[in-house]
């Protein structure tokens, strides 16, 4: 079966500052919005921020860490696994400025099977994201 995009609503604790943050920042393409939400095209699929009035300016999104690989993976968590061009692209991008990633952008496994890239950060209502690319995606993205 093709892939088919997703749609995913979050929530965040201030509309302005989302848009910032996934539209300007990230350079999100901005669809259809209102005052309490923005829809956002997140490479292909529907990426919707939602206010939550209740996390307040100083509110996060609160989450927890599992250990993998010697590191404090954020969950719950979402992004979009990318080709390795694009991932390294972003990674680029995103360093000009993500002020303190959870997980700095490196390699996994490197030459070996399954070898892949990943970096974790927070939006600025504490969603943790998680982008990922494989040396060879049509081998690993479903692997069994």
């Amino acid at each position: 079966m093709p892939l088919t995009p997703f749609h995913l609503a979050i929530q965040v604790r201030d509309i302005d500052e989302a848009r910032d943050f996934y539209g300007r920042k990230l350079g999100l393409p901005e669809g259809r919005s209102a005052p309490e939400w923005i829809d956002f095209n997140l490479f292909g699929h529907q990426l919707v921020t939602h206010l939550n009035p209740f996390l307040g300016r100083d509110g996060k999104v609160s989450s927890i860490a599992n250990g993998v690989d010697g590191h404090g993976v954020p969950v719950p968590h979402f992004g979009v696994v990318l080709r390795m061009t694009d991932w390294e692209l972003l990674a680029e991008q995103l360093q000009q400025f993500i002020d303190g990633f959870v997980i700095e952008p490196y390699v996994r496994f490197k030459g070996e099977t399954g070898e892949q890239a990943t970096m974790f950060f927070l939006d600025p209502s504490g969603n943790a994201l998680e982008f990922k690319a494989f040396k060879d995606i049509e081998e690993q993205l479903f692997a069994n």
